[in-house]
């Protein structure tokens, strides 16, 4: 290639104009269009000599090109621009300066209707602008902060509550207005009384697609997030965020800071301007105590507090029985308070006891999955609260007080709530859970999805459940030593059960009255169609229950940091506490039994001694009972109106098809108080 010199750059750019103005009338096929590679460029047609001929960028025109792209944009106005655009002809008047040399303030003020507006700012030009800010919003009116920022010429990014920014670095509204005038005016924000009123003012609909950071940053910009706390397992952590609102804290959980954040907001949101932003289907909380309640705050609370203790008791979950894929607790409150919400017992566990380790003395566990240890550890903590009764010192510490008709009731203030890691095996699992946010009779379609409802018992020595058989055989003794599969409800059905039942059973009713959970909370794989229908949807009005039992519809959540689904084997043993309790007791959940093979302190053993330590010693809600009753069946089989009930149960469900209820073999309750050393 010949070389270029700088007189050819020349020469050809002189030429490349008069080329243009002679042949813009040309046949265009004569033209060649050259390419563009770099700062430089090149036309592919050669000279008489051979040489490649090269041009310079055509630099002008590309600057009037892009001088004409820049003017034709719409530029936000400022107030300055904004107001004289609506009052033409407004003068700004220099009205002090104050402050030392080195940072002075500056004050102006415009005139506007007959008032005067003063800005003060680090420059004249920025009091000027903030006296125009003051003036614009005496008399126009903006939807969102968004909206005002722009008028206001700042400049809005897009809305990321990853961040702890807020979207304008500063009030949208000067900060260098007197805090009187600007408190007055941030009142009517933050759901106060407009014109003297006790009536707050009505906030909008949010529009779909907005976080609750976002909302709440429209609604109170410049709001700061601050991390507080960072717990929970390796799979599981949870972060805790907070926010502070009208002098008021709000705090969120989450598995990361951007969820945590985000439930702050929504806290916020829904206590002070009484939002709530939608859900999908299917992930909403469900119950009919819902009125004056924030079902995802007491979830998280809830959760929060089993999780911890948890933590507690595993020495920071670095303890050998640590290890878990599902856990269960217990909460206890009172009233609307939870201040003094306190966790009663906990719980881990996913597996029946093997069928050849059935005990005839009551001495084996035989379902350690973690909600039914947790309900059985409650029984003892039942079994503590009537015991205080015996002693006129300590009766009024107790959480139960006398019923008229005889026996005992719980404070009318006294709540329990369960909580479980997971959906409960059963009926509440049986669901996809990406498909969560379509329709429940949509999804109820496919033919195999008939069987929900029905009733489902789990797999000895394994996972999972499946559904009862028509034409299932009662269980017997000698036929599970042998070798039949020992079959147990699902935990579903159990929880469905108690809800009509309640969770005190057979032997405490002699004392007391049914207690009901007040909530039952989900970590993970949470679905309110599915839930409700196995807790008490599908018993609905089948069953004529009877005073003082009735069916219960336990408010329904999920918490805001689901658990992620944990793959791998679930390990072999099962963890119980209750409060009062110096230490967990780890159980072989194939044997039924302590480690070291002694019997655990919640089997069916431990808790009739426990029976029958109070049995005689406390006035009873039954009356046809025998002096003494001689075993555990006798024991049960005595509370009347529970058996009673029970059946009505049993038979309702086998009557609307939903299978029938699986019970184990008769010779497991036949025992006698003997001792276990």
């Amino acid at each position: 290639m010949a070389q270029i010199h700088e007189e050819d750059f020349a020469k050809e750019e002189v030429k490349g104009e008069i080329m243009t103005d002679k042949e813009g009338s040309a046949d265009t096929e004569n033209k060649v269009e050259p390419v563009v590679e770099g700062d430089v460029t090149t036309d592919s047609k050669e000279d008489t000599d051979g040489d490649v001929t090269m041009k310079r960028p055509f630099q002008k025109e590309q600057k009037k090109r892009a001088k004409k792209r820049h003017l034709g944009q719409s530029l936000p106005k400022n107030a300055v621009m904004q107001l004289n655009e609506l009052k033409p002809g407004l003068k700004y008047s220099f009205v002090s300066q104050t402050g030392p040399v080195h940072s002075p303030v500056f004050t102006l003020s415009v005139e506007v209707n007959g008032k005067t507006f003063e800005g003060s700012g680090a420059t004249k030009k920025k009091a000027k602008l903030c006296a125009a800010e003051i003036a614009l919003r005496s008399f126009v009116q903006f939807q969102n902060a968004s909206q005002a920022a722009l008028v206001m010429g700042k400049f809005v990014r897009n809305s990321d509550f990853t961040t702890d920014a807020a979207e304008c670095t500063d009030l949208i509204f000067s900060s260098f207005e007197p805090e009187a005038k600007r408190a007055a005016m941030m009142d009517i924000s933050a759901g106060g009384a407009v014109n003297g009123t006790d009536a707050p003012r009505p906030i909008a609909p949010q529009p779909a697609g907005k976080n609750p950071v976002m909302i709440l940053n429209e609604i109170k910009p410049g709001l700061k997030y601050e991390f507080v706390s960072e717990t929970g397992e390796s799979h599981a952590k949870t972060f805790v965020m907070s926010v502070v609102v009208n002098d008021e804290t709000f705090e969120g959980s989450g598995r990361n800071k951007k969820l945590a954040k985000s439930r702050a907001a929504q806290a916020a949101l829904s206590k002070i301007f009484n939002i709530e932003v939608s859900q999908m289907p299917g992930l909403q909380p469900v119950g009919n105590n819902l009125v004056g309640e924030v079902p995802s705050s007491l979830a998280d609370l809830v959760a929060r507090l089993v999780q911890n203790r948890f933590g507690e008791l595993t020495n920071g979950l670095t303890a050998p029985h640590s290890r878990r894929k599902v856990l269960a607790g217990i909460v206890q409150t009172s009233g609307e308070d939870y201040s003094d919400a306190k966790v009663i017992c906990i719980s881990t566990g996913t597996k029946c006891i093997n069928g050849e380790f059935i005990s005839d003395r009551g001495l084996a566990m035989n379902d350690c999955h973690a909600e039914i240890v947790s309900r059985r550890s409650l029984l003892r903590y039942l079994y503590a609260q009537l015991e205080l009764l015996l002693d006129p010192a300590r009766a009024n510490s107790s959480i139960f007080i006398k019923r008229e008709k005889g026996g005992y009731q719980l404070r009318d203030d006294i709540r329990f709530h369960l909580y479980i890691s997971t959906a409960p095996c059963g009926d509440a699992r049986i669901f996809s859970p990406h498909e969560a946010d379509q329709d429940v009779d949509n999804s109820d379609r496919h033919p195999n999805r008939r069987a929900r409802g029905q009733l489902r018992t789990k797999i000895e020595s394994g996972e999972g459940t499946i559904p009862v058989r028509p034409d299932m055989p009662v269980q017997t003794w000698d036929g599970v030593l042998l070798g039949t599969r020992l079959l147990t409800m699902s935990c579903s059905d159990k929880l469905a059960r108690w809800n009509v039942l309640g969770v005190q059973g057979a032997l405490l009713s002699h004392f007391i009255e049914p207690i009901y959970f007040y909530s039952v909370i989900l970590g993970s794989l949470y679905h309110s169609e599915h839930l409700k229908r196995a807790l008490y949807g599908r018993i609905g009005d089948m069953v004529d229950i009877q005073a003082p039992y009735h069916l219960r519809n336990p408010l329904l959540s999920c918490i805001s940091n689901p658990e992620s689904r944990q793959p791998g084997k679930a390990p072999n043993f099962s963890v119980n506490w209750c409060v009062g309790d110096s230490e967990v007791e780890v159980v072989n959940a194939s044997s039924g039994k302590c480690e070291q093979g002694q019997p655990s302190r919640v089997c069916k053993h431990s808790l009739y001694q426990l029976f029958h330590e109070l049995y005689g010693q406390l006035p009873m809600t039954t009356s046809n009972v025998a002096v003494s009753p001689q075993n555990y069946a006798e024991a049960k089989s005595t509370a009347v109106e529970y058996q009673h009930t029970k059946q009505q149960l049993y038979k309702a469900l086998h009557a609307a098809g939903l299978g029938k209820w699986v019970e184990k073999p008769i010779e497991q309750d036949q025992f006698e108080l003997v001792p276990t050393g």
